[in-house]
């Protein structure tokens, strides 16, 4: 039985896909399997991925499109390992990655997750030295980051390596979601185990034109779906967090939720959110100017972020 089950996703990235998984083989840690899982490829990734003769690969294709995270739970079924990667078929992993998460797995049974730094490449594989997502490669430090969370997701699907065992008890990936099911899933794990973070840079995020990120009503109706499903779990950690702490937290997630219902389309929810972020944060002085901006058109109030 292999120690990690690295899931790799695929779908119609074929440019890509022959680095990504010479990165694996690249590995200087060998004990995985391979579950290379094409979600309905046209591009000849399937036939690609048929042409491959590795005695670790199994190869999953579904027909349906089943969405990233539907195709990862397929992925987690076939699984046989007791660390659990995830992995896009356009990033790229330098070689010690799964060597240094193992190693710090081995020693914390405590962390459930273990990511990496990283840094995004562009199209040829090239450093980018900007922030071409809108934020810099996520980074967290080791330890309860909970409540980091909240303020945005900060790890990188393809920087992973998780327990089984936090799938086992928790349940899969929600495929509901587009975008942020990895956030979700990160999400749920951090309630319950710590998370690990290695500061050296072993995964690299690919940045092009077809990144599922670029839809962007896509993954606002994502956050609007999550920022709700968050609300009311904040009142669960006061045990865990001081309340000064919780209070910011609450704050920020009542205006992003609030931003998001604009976003979408409800500017009437939008002033409502906004405005109880304030009750717990008088002084975010951006929540008040979004008020006033919800009562703008929706492409001018788009603009203006």
């Amino acid at each position: 039985m292999p120690r990690v089950s690295i899931l790799l996703t695929c779908y119609n990235h074929i440019k890509y896909l022959p680095i990504a998984f010479q990165s694996i083989l690249d590995q200087t840690f060998q004990d995985y399997e391979i579950i290379a899982l094409d979600d309905g490829s046209t591009d000849g990734t399937r036939q690609w991925l048929e042409s491959q003769n590795h005695p670790r690969l199994k190869l999953i294709f579904n027909e349906s499109n089943l969405g990233t995270y539907g195709t990862l739970n397929v992925g987690l079924q076939a699984a046989q390992g007791e660390y659990i990667a995830v992995f896009n078929d356009d990033d790229v992993w330098l070689p010690t990655k799964l060597e240094q998460q193992i190693a710090l797995l081995d020693s914390n049974p405590q962390i459930g997750l273990v990511h990496t730094d990283g840094y995004f490449i562009d199209g040829e594989g090239q450093e980018r030295h900007d922030s071409p997502l809108g934020f810099d490669f996520p980074r967290t430090e080791t330890g309860d980051i909970l409540l980091a969370l909240i303020y945005a997701n900060s790890i990188i699907a393809s920087a992973v390596l998780a327990r089984r065992e936090c799938f086992d008890q928790l349940g899969g990936f929600n495929p509901g979601y587009f975008g942020s099911g990895d956030w979700e899933m990160w999400y749920r794990i951090a309630e319950h185990w710590q998370v690990g973070y290695l500061a050296e840079p072993l995964t690299l995020y690919r940045v092009h034109g077809a990144n599922a990120s670029h839809k962007l009503d896509r993954i606002w109706r994502d956050d609007l779906k999550l920022r709700t499903w968050i609300s009311p779990r904040i009142d669960s950690y006061k045990n865990r967090f001081p309340e000064s702490e919780l209070t910011r937290a609450r704050a920020h997630n009542l205006a992003c939720l609030g931003t998001v219902q604009a976003l979408t389309g409800d500017p009437q929810s939008a002033r409502s959110s906004y405005r109880e972020s304030l009750r717990f944060d008088p002084t975010r002085w951006k929540s008040r100017a979004r008020i006033l901006a919800t009562y703008l058109p929706q492409k001018l109030f788009r603009k203006l972020l």
